[in-house]
């Protein structure tokens, strides 16, 4: 295959073929979210939402680059596997559905600095009670829906930054790769699936039965 150099990138020698697959969508996004656009480190205290591709790749970069974390789910299980990845504390949004409240909390009544927000309509409620003033809110998905009113006293008494992101650049990809190298990172496979069983893995992903990433081989 005859590529052009400026449309290709190396990957960490660690890496397989099967977790290098799952950088340039899910990791570069996080990556973007937490060490381009809301650059996070030591003292400094990240939320994500839920245990899919994005919010477990933007854990364990907030955990490498020193930050605090704390991960939701609707789920006892996932949230214990996100303990296991480094999550500092976890929140059970069905049993404990002001998650903002809760998360305001456990910061001391300071507020979380970034959140990694992927719900949309079911969940920047939440993220507007969670957040820090002068923090940032980095919208990146709609998983529960694409609209939705926004207390705008919120946004300006927080002084707050809303940024929206679509995935990254190539000079972000190679940044993130270096990283990755360097903390000999292992994205997140949950499952692997052969070419012939993309229903099962579709199926799987609508589901939100994943931790992590699902990975087709081809």
């Amino acid at each position: 295959m005859l590529l052009d150099a400026d449309g290709v990138s190396k990957v960490p020698a660690h890496l397989s073929f099967e977790a290098a697959a799952t950088l340039p969508c899910a990791a570069l996004t996080a990556w973007r979210a937490i060490a381009v656009e809301a650059p996070v480190g030591p003292g400094d205290t990240v939320l994500v939402q839920g245990t899919g591709g994005v919010s477990i790749f933007a854990l364990q970069f907030a955990k490498a680059r020193g930050a605090r974390v704390i991960a939701t789910s609707s789920s006892e299980e996932k949230l214990e596997r996100a303990r296991a990845l480094g999550a500092d504390e976890t929140i059970n949004y069905r049993s404990t559905p002001q998650w903002g409240a809760r998360a305001l909390e456990l910061t001391g009544g300071k507020g979380v600095d970034v959140i990694v927000e992927v719900g949309g309509e079911s969940t920047l409620k939440q993220s507007l009670d969670a957040v820090r003033v002068g923090g940032a809110i980095v919208v990146i998905g709609v998983l529960g829906g694409i609209s939705t009113p926004i207390l705008v006293p919120s946004v300006f008494s927080k002084n707050l930054r809303i940024l929206g992101i679509s995935v990254g650049s190539r000079a972000h990809f190679d940044d993130m790769c270096t990283h990755i190298d360097r903390w000999k990172l292992e994205p997140v496979v949950d499952r692997a699936f052969g070419f012939g069983e993309v229903p099962a893995a579709l199926r799987l992903m609508e589901a939100g039965g994943h931790f992590g990433k699902v990975v087709v081989r081809v």
